[in-house]
């Protein structure tokens, strides 16, 4: 699958398509739209609350939690003070949630992050674990999606155990274009982009950046078999 790099790290969105407000790639809007329609009868509105997100937009997530202008969350989704936290300890705080930017499979227009629209208003949603376990009101859905969601070609990466990523039941990954996208990463063009950002903390990010694309961008859940 040829890949031009650009649309690995966030640079470039054209071709992408408008699906519901949100951009992603062609062929995985059209996979959501029916997944979402065969959703329905079984009462799950299936909405998306993420979808593209450029290099810019993820710049400025991760230096707003390395600032401290935004909070940061530990594995268990509590509060966690910057204060005398080392660079490489705020480095790895923040990935526990948020992706370095350029290394973000959202940049990709093939990962979504949904919810039950029935369930929730977009505007109550956290994105925490304990949204979609027993109780919570994304429950349905996790268990809907643990059913059919491989039948349209999405599959849950960031699973306990097997990513360096805490796990989000709601992060859908579009696997039969992804794949693509993963093998195509490149050390030394991330690299590229990194070093000419205005990301904080980069000399700490730039001197373990192989470990770290291995932890938080390579090692993720095995593709599923699909048809």
């Amino acid at each position: 699958m040829q890949v031009t790099q650009s649309y690995l790290y966030g640079l470039d969105k054209q071709g992408f398509v408008d699906c519901l407000g949100h951009l992603l790639e062609t062929n995985t809007a059209a996979a959501f739209l029916t997944m979402q329609r065969a959703a329905v009868s079984d009462g799950i509105d299936l909405q998306i609350c993420s979808a593209y997100r450029d290099f810019e937009k993820q710049l400025s997530i991760w230096n707003a939690k390395a600032s401290g202008k935004r909070v940061l969350l530990n594995r268990e989704s509590q509060p966690v003070s910057r204060e005398g936290l080392s660079s490489n300890e705020l480095v790895n705080l923040i990935l526990v949630w948020s992706a370095i930017p350029g290394m973000s499979r959202h940049h990709w227009g093939t990962d979504i992050d949904i919810f039950d629209g029935n369930r929730i208003n977009r505007e109550d949603l956290r994105l925490i674990p304990s949204e979609y376990q027993a109780n919570g009101p994304c429950f349905e859905l996790d268990q809907w999606l643990s059913i059919h969601a491989q039948d349209y070609g999405f599959y849950r990466p960031y699973q306990p155990l097997l990513s360096g990523v805490s796990p989000e039941p709601w992060h859908l990954s579009y696997f039969p274009i992804s794949a693509g996208y993963l093998e195509a990463y490149d050390l030394q063009s991330v690299k590229s982009v990194l070093q000419s950002s205005e990301i904080l903390e980069k000399e700490t990010i730039l001197a373990q950046l192989e470990s770290l694309i291995n932890e938080y961008v390579i090692r993720v859940a095995p593709i599923p078999n699909w048809q």
